[in-house]
């Protein structure tokens, strides 16, 4: 029986629990650049004990950014300034990114500026594009255009070069962003994707993108080090894909070389009031996918408390626990969690620097 305290080995990498920092976008980036922000907030993190730290929706291109704050990997500064950040990771925690394409919720204003697209006349705005000419709607009302397949091709092409320099700049952890209405994601749902071609219609035409990029990536990415996605299994509403259809991608994306499944939330719609909000809520569902496909999992969403994070892992609903809101509000709360589960790790989770005074 897994304990959340337990070292969690995939592949060569081991982390030194089960308790991973999820990506958590901070828009302060300027052209697609991390800066001291992004070290700090990440590094702290690290510093907190977590076993994983895993840096925020990086866009795979220009186009792909949410917003003009978010960070990229589409070409070599960028990559030369994230290393300084991945370095200070790994002396606490193994360092991870996700790399992600926003598709058509692309060209937003940060949250704090709106939440919403940009006016088409910003000098800071740029076209969206998606799987179709059909809008997310509500905030993000732009109609997005229909990606040609020489775009396809490009934009997969570009999570290859992202994930290369990831690896360039010292992350250990992949993760592809395959949720949350965008890219990937969108051409899975039937409510974005109403594409007649083969990519889109039936079941294999809608997961073609994700797992042609999939494959990609693997084919670059080192045997050595995690590949992982995030996936959004279910928009909760009749227009959604089936869950049913969510594990099958899952066990497709297992035969072609994915390590962990991230479980999360569509988000295609603006309609979320069939989503079942509670106290981990995605768990049962990571739990589902865990054992009907065989594959790691890790899940989030409303863990807050040591013993929540606990009883998933113990139960066996998930491997790793990922951590936003709870990190952000306490960034040593792997420390704290130790201390309330009686564990010895409690001063073990922290550098000299802090255990040495706390534990006296």
């Amino acid at each position: 029986m897994a304990h959340l305290f337990d070292e969690f080995r995939l592949k060569d990498v081991t982390l030194k629990n089960r308790i991973a920092v999820s990506p958590m976008c901070q828009y302060s980036a300027e052209d697609g650049v991390p800066n001291e922000w992004h070290r700090v907030h990440l590094g702290a993190r690290a510093i907190g004990g977590a076993g994983l730290v895993i840096a925020e929706a990086t866009a795979v291109a220009p186009e792909g950014r949410i917003t003009p704050g978010c960070t990229g990997l589409w070409n070599d500064a960028q990559a030369e300034a994230f290393a300084p950040i991945a370095a200070f990771i790994k002396r606490y925690a193994v360092p991870g990114i996700q790399i992600a394409h926003a598709g058509r919720k692309a060209s937003a204003n940060r949250p704090w500026e709106g939440d919403d697209h940009m006016r088409e006349d910003d000098p800071r705005a740029w076209q969206p594009i998606g799987p179709s000419a059909v809008a997310f709607g509500a905030n993000l009302p732009r109609v997005p255009a229909a990606m040609t397949k020489a775009d396809i091709a490009r934009v997969r092409e570009d999570f290859v070069s992202a994930a290369k320099r990831s690896l360039a700049a010292g992350f250990e952890w992949l993760e592809l962003h395959f949720a949350h209405g965008y890219l990937g994601q969108s051409f899975f749902s039937p409510i974005a994707n109403k594409r007649t071609d083969e990519y889109g219609g039936s079941f294999e035409n809608r997961i073609r993108f994700l797992t042609e990029t999939l494959s990609a990536v693997r084919s670059v990415w080192p045997e050595k080090y995690p590949l992982t996605a995030r996936l959004g299994v279910s928009d909760f509403t009749p227009e959604s894909q089936p869950l049913e259809e969510s594990i099958a991608l899952v066990r497709r994306f297992k035969s072609l070389g994915l390590d962990l499944i991230d479980v999360s939330v569509g988000f295609n719609t603006p309609d979320v009031s069939g989503m079942p909000w509670g106290p981990a809520f995605m768990a049962p569902f990571a739990e589902r996918i865990r054992r009907e496909a065989e594959i790691p999992t890790a899940v989030g969403w409303f863990v807050s408390e040591p013993a929540q994070a606990q009883a998933i892992v113990e139960s066996g609903q998930a491997d790793l626990v990922m951590l936003a809101r709870a990190e952000l509000g306490d960034p040593n709360w792997t420390y704290h969690a130790a201390q309330a589960l009686g564990r010895p790790e409690a001063h073990a989770a922290l550098p000299p620097q802090y255990a040495h005074w706390l534990r006296r």
